[in-house]
């Protein structure tokens, strides 16, 4: 069966090269087509998956109370008060500026908000601030009225009363591209002549796209530049060169096209393109370059011998037809273990890289000789008459690995050893605050609304009870006081806290009625009164029509992962321990997100990591005749897995849901190495009675294409100029990881079966 796929394959590519190569290039345009229905998601709660207890109860908020999701504007000048009335004009234009925005649902601000005002027993709601343009007199009565209600004021007041804070929210399911375009360019007609930040969870998911897209083309192009140069350097062939770059960004185009036809298909979140997806164009070019390094090195190397082409490519394809199958299979199968990721984008990335791999195969496998075929190519030329640098460099490696075959392997294990020990202190940080560089303009934004203003990172409680009873009133007023004491927590708000307000209120301002009724009839009697001059819908966002759901929102800055899991314990503990149990409450918010989301990026990867090294060692045993060679396979991606992973812990990089596609990355890229290895170990060992050179033999045929693919797989490298710093990490990671994996095949994994290469063959563990 695989001599006739083998000689099927060749005649297709050498004996009808045109009509080859016009179907695969309209089958390629025809997938990659697919590339204008690709969607730049920007929405991060699309990306989290649905059975997430938190990521649900999110939900339920939102179809009960609106929207929860918050851009935070501030503006002012430092050390000058905002209780004056240029500053108080100012924020009056933009809020209602604002609020003429059809995206914007509500806008909250001093010029937005309302007080309450006793009135001989009753209470009287007015406008916070009464008008544009005010007297010294009105200003005076609004700082008194904020200072003597710190809840509201933390709000709406920097700490340092320099600054205002405006806090904007969108409607239901909208485009949040064009809610933070429009919102930022109309906050900066007003606001452009002070000192100003803007953050939140939302701010960020609205700049993403455009962060993706600049991302993608900056990465593709570096990456490009890389790839070209490093291939040129060692192909000395620009048509080879530019025969490899059509395989690469075909497969990389129809990959993208392939994610837009099943998006339109199915409309499943898994295939939307996000920030998880931004390394993709990079992973898919490394790859995709490999299979076409190894067929053009072979094939020069062949008519540096036969002065043939078409020999040189029957041998060539011969040759590489199963080993190019087979690490296309093997990689596939790492980036299919990624549908046991937590996230829904890390699952479309896997399967769509995937698909691109198979196209890469099918261009390297049956395109690339069919285009090779139809060039006259000169035989005098550089790249055909003389060996390259790394070709010579080869041949020492093997002489070296046949002669200290011990001393080698006990080295690299050595390394890696010591490597390993610093998984121990990786950390787990999934805060998107932290994917900023420091000194960056969102960084920056990011860190002065958490120092100075009321923060930008939300917690939720949704209660069900009888909202109205001052049991459950005073229970909400409990949880409050217990987040407070977290030194992070800014300010929290509820329906207790009005009705608090409401009553202290109704008591001409005595402090000693801030608390909340002894029975349910007094807290109704509040509402009635405050319902003759103020709008009850003004609660809509705290308490649902029949006051049997409540909402408790803390704002706080942004902590790490770590202290947030400890945080939502000791709150869930709290509640366990003095809540009311007949009450239902859920724990909400990006904090709550973050916290079950690391647990499981930790589930998922360490499933994933097992789940294909098990599945490639098997499908290497399968092809290979023997499981021993399975297990073989995997020994040089397994070190780079622990050699990668254990550096991030020993150099303080943290491990987020973005970086948890590296350990796929590493095991499908690294894979290849071995297989065309064991391969080509064992067609030498079929064909030659001289055991002794075996090792050195092998080394001397695919140590090069080796060291070029790696070489060339520096392209990763361009992730290095990325905006985000997990896609940062990935980079530089992956290139050591290139490095760990091509090495490890040459030196640890070699060094292995020269160990074991008697007892190999003469037990007839190789095909003979």
């Amino acid at each position: 069966m695989t001599a006739k796929l083998k000689n099927w394959a060749i005649t297709q590519s050498l004996d009808h090269p045109k009509r080859t190569i016009i179907i695969i290039i309209i089958l390629t345009i025809i997938v990659a087509s697919g590339v204008r229905w690709l969607v730049l998601e920007d929405d991060m709660m699309k990306i989290l998956p649905k059975n997430m207890e938190s990521v649900q109860t999110w939900d339920n908020i939102k179809d009960e109370f609106g929207s929860t999701d918050m851009m935070f504007i501030a503006f002012g000048e430092r050390d000058k008060s905002v209780y004056n009335a240029e500053i108080l004009k100012t924020l009056w234009d933009v809020s209602k500026a604002l609020e003429a925005i059809p995206e914007v649902d509500e806008v909250m601000t001093i010029a937005t908000s309302n007080r309450m005002d006793s009135d001989g027993g009753f209470i009287e709601v007015s406008d916070l601030q009464p008008a544009r343009d005010l007297t010294d007199g009105e200003i005076l009565n609004i700082k008194s009225y904020l200072e003597d209600n710190e809840s509201i004021s933390a709000r709406l007041v920097g700490k340092n009363q320099d600054f205002l804070n405006i806090i904007a929210k969108p409607i239901a399911d909208v485009d949040l591209d064009i809610f933070n375009n429009k919102v930022i360019n109309t906050a900066n007609e007003y606001i452009d002549g002070y000192e100003n930040h803007y953050g939140g969870q939302i701010y960020l998911m609205g700049v993403m796209p455009a962060l993706i897209r600049g991302d993608i083309n900056l990465l593709m192009r570096v990456g490009l530049i890389f790839m070209v140069l490093i291939l040129l350097l060692s192909l000395r062939s620009v048509p080879a060169v530019l025969m490899n770059l059509f395989v690469i960004l075909s497969s990389v185009i129809v990959m993208l096209g392939f994610m837009g036809w099943v998006y339109r298909l199915t409309g499943s979140d898994k295939f939307l393109f996000s920030l998880l997806n931004t390394s993709m164009p990079i992973v898919l070019l490394t790859i995709a370059n490999a299979d076409g390094v190894h067929f053009l090195t072979k094939f020069f190397k062949k008519m540096r011998i036969t002065k043939d082409i078409r020999e040189s490519l029957t041998i060539s394809m011969e040759s590489l037809l199963l080993p190019i199958f087979l690490t296309s299979i093997t990689t596939m199968a790492a980036f299919l273990a990624m549908i046991f990721a937590p996230l829904q984008q890390m699952i479309g990335y896997g399967i769509a890289t995937a698909f691109g791999i198979a196209w890469a195969w099918l261009l390297s496998s049956l395109l690339l000789p069919a285009v090779i075929s139809l060039k006259k190519w000169n035989l005098d030329s550089r790249a055909i008459r003389k060996a390259g640098i790394f070709e010579r460099i080869i041949d020492k490696i093997g002489q070296n690995v046949m002669t200290y075959p011990k001393i080698i392997l006990a080295s690299a294990l050595l390394i890696v050893g010591v490597a390993t020990i610093g998984i121990a202190k990786l950390n787990i940080e999934v805060n998107i605050m932290t994917f900023f560089e420091k000194g960056s303009e969102i960084r920056n934004s990011m860190e002065f609304l958490d120092k100075e203003m009321s923060g930008t990172m939300n917690m939720e409680f949704r209660i069900e009870g009888d909202i109205k009873s001052p049991e459950t009133l005073m229970d909400m007023e409990l949880i409050q006081e217990f987040i407070h004491k977290h030194p992070d927590v800014t300010t929290s708000f509820s329906i207790a806290n009005i009705i608090k307000l409401m009553h202290k209120t109704v008591m001409d301002g005595d402090l000693r009625y801030e608390i909340i009724p002894d029975t349910r009839d007094k807290v109704n009697n509040l509402f009635t009164l405050y319902s003759m001059s103020g709008d009850p819908d003004d609660f809509e966002s705290l308490v649902d029509y029949d006051y049997e759901i409540g909402l408790i929102t803390a704002f706080m800055g942004s902590v790490s992962t770590q202290e947030i899991a400890k945080f939502v314990d000791e709150i869930d503990q709290f509640i366990d321990s003095n809540i009311n149990e007949e009450l239902n409450i859920t724990t909400t918010g990006m904090l709550v997100v973050f916290r079950d989301l690391t647990d499981k990026i930790v589930q998922s990867s360490f499933i994933s990591i097992f789940a294909s090294i098990i599945l490639i060692a098997l499908i290497a045993g399968i092809f290979f005749k023997r499981i021993l060679w399975g297990i073989i396979s995997i020994i040089p991606l397994v070190s780079a897995v622990l050699l990668n992973f254990g550096l991030m812990g020993w150099f303080g990089m943290d491990f987020s849901h973005v970086t948890a596609i590296l350990s796929s990355v590493i095991i499908g890229v690294g894979v290849d190495f071995a297989i065309h290895y064991i391969s080509q170990f064992k067609r030498i060992s079929a064909s030659s009675s001289d055991h002794y050179n075996i090792t050195n033999q092998t080394i001397d045929d695919v140590g090069y294409p080796i060291l070029l693919n790696a070489g060339s797989n520096m392209a990763f490298g361009a992730l290095l100029f990325s905006s985000f710093i997990p896609i940062q990490q990935i980079g530089g990671l992956m290139v050591l990881a290139m490095l760990a994996t091509s090495i490890g095949t040459l030196t640890l994994m070699a060094s292995l079966v020269e160990l074991l290469k008697e007892k190999l063959i003469n037990n007839n563990y190789l095909e003979k």
